[in-house]
This record gives C-alpha cells, structure tokens and sequence, in this order.
C-alpha cells in the first residue's frame, strides 16, 4: 500500500471517529434540548397567545384581541405597581452599586482574612431572595423588631416600619442594598486587574485618591460597572419574594409595596386571569428590554475599553 493510500485511510477513519463523536454528543444533548423546548420556548410561547385571550384555567381561552393590552393603558393599580417598582429599581439599584463598589475597594487593599470577608460580603446574595431572610426582615422591622429596639436604647420612638405605607418600601430598598455581595466580587476581580503602575504614575505626578479614583479606576472598572448595572437593573425588575412575603401576598399596606409582579402573580394566581398576566408578562419584557437598551446606548459616552 502507497503512502497515498494510507493517507486516504487515515482520513476517512479520522472522518469516521468524528462523526461518532458527534453522534455521541447530539444524544447527550437531548435532554437539554427536550427542556429548552418543553419549559423554556414552549411557555413562552404559549403565553403570548394567552395574551390575546381570556383565560380562567377552567374554561377553554377565548380569543379577544388586543384586549387585554388596552387594559394595560386604563388599570390603574397596575399604575400604581409601576411607580413602586420604579422607585424600588431607580433608587435601591444605585445604592446597591455603591455599597459593592466601596467595600471592594475596601477588601483590594489588601486586608488579613480576604477570603473570610468576601464569603461574609457575598452570603447575602445567596440568601436575600428566599423566604427565610423576607420573614426575618418583619421582624427585624416590626414594632417590636430590632431596629425599634435599638432606636429605642437611644430614647427614640420606633414604629411599624413594615406596616406603615410611607417607610413599608424603603425597608425592601434596604433589603435589595443590603444583597451586595454579588456585584462586589464582580467588582473586586475588576479592581484586580487594574495594572498598579498606573496608580503609581499618577502617584508621582501629584495626583491624590480622590483623583485616582476619578481619572484611573472609574474609568478602567466602567465596563464592570455597566454589566453589574444591566444584571442588577434586571433582577430587581423581577423582585417578588420580598414584597410577597413582607405583605403576605397583598402588595399592603395601601398598595405600598405592591410590586409588578406582585401584581402579575395576583392577576394569574388569585383572579385567575391568565390572559391578563400573560400580557403583563410581555410588557415587563418590553419594559426590560427599553431598559437594557437605554443603558447599551448609553453606554457608548461613559463606557471605556482598552481597545
């Protein structure tokens, strides 16, 4: 047999095992195919039919049109859902941002125990959305909480934090701030891959912290910063276990804390108006979407890459 041919041969058995190998791997990959298609892309796609019917869950959906997106523009409790979660993203986000970005900078300068305080930082993360730290915040804000209770060392009157309208948000803002350990690890591995010699140039040309943090880190950390704003913008959008729990499922007190998809879960789980939630479904997404769009546009005038 010729050089040739054993070339040829090498090939088409190299073909061969590849083939196989592709095989193998289509077969290992069905069940995640199977699970796109059967809990992600199928009720997506079947909510945005029920969202031109009229659905109860009993009876069969009637097709109505446009219907229930028109009642989108007249509802005005789900207007009232809107400028609470507004407020909840607008000012709790922010704040969150800050916090991360200032005890990052606090752990880069390199403090004993590293490992320990970032797993302390980062643990809320992990536990802020579950129903046990949403029962504890009642506490921690009732009229016997905590807060009270120090307020209280102090000769200061404390009152219902949680059943008061006008402060029942601001302690789901403190809430979501207080979950800052996600987007502060993000930001410390940023901060690490800041070069130093940056700093130490403009160290020796007379520049102070104030300035270094201005004109180096902010700039060279801004596309850190703009990807924890698009995640956090988008979490808290969907925020519900906190207002679900706090308000026992109500939005209460007077509405205060009723969250969009507080009210979406309303509409589809105790209404059982299924065509309805599932065009809220839809205008949620648009609303993150124009969100997350909005700050991609931005983007371009205070984002700035090496490149």
């Amino acid at each position: 047999m010729s050089a040739l041919d054993e070339l040829r041969g090498l090939r088409r058995s190299g073909t061969q095992v590849r083939k196989r190998d592709n095989r193998a791997a289509f077969w290992f990959l069905v069940p995640w195919f199977a699970g796109l298609l059967l809990v992600t892309v199928g009720p997506v796609l079947a909510s945005f039919g029920l969202g031109f019917t009229r659905y109860n869950l009993i009876q069969p959906p009637k097709l109505i049109g446009f219907d229930n997106f028109a009642r989108i523009l007249s509802d005005a409790r789900l207007h009232n859902a809107l400028r609470v979660t507004f407020t909840y993203v607008l000012v709790s986000v922010p704040l969150q941002l800050a916090c991360a970005l200032g005890v990052a900078l606090l752990l880069n300068r390199g403090l004993r125990g590293l490992a320990f305080y970032r797993s302390a930082f980062y643990l809320p993360s992990l536990l802020g959305s579950s129903v046990a730290i949403a029962v504890l915040w009642t506490q921690v804000f009732g009229t016997e909480g905590l807060v009270n209770r120090v307020l209280g060392f102090f000769g200061v009157e404390g009152k219902g934090w949680i059943s008061d309208p006008d402060t029942a948000l601001s302690t789901l803002i403190v809430l979501n701030v207080w979950t800052f350990g996600s987007p502060m690890i993000i930001f410390l591995a940023g901060l690490r891959q800041i070069p130093e010699v940056y700093y130490e140039a403009a160290a020796i040309d007379g520049a102070g912290r104030w300035s270094r943090f201005w004109r180096i880190t902010l700039p060279l950390l801004s596309p850190i910063l703009f990807f924890n704003l698009v995640l956090q913008i988008i979490h808290a959008f969907q925020s519900f276990t906190q207002a679900f729990v706090v308000s026992g499922g109500t939005g209460g007190p007077s509405d205060s804390t009723m969250f969009y998809t507080l009210y979406l879960y309303q509409q589809g789980f105790s209404r059982f108006d299924m065509g309805y939630a599932s065009a809220l479904a839809w205008f949620l997404l648009l609303i993150i979407a124009a969100f997350t769009a909005i700050n991609f546009w931005a983007a371009r005038y205070w984002v700035f890459y090496d490149d």
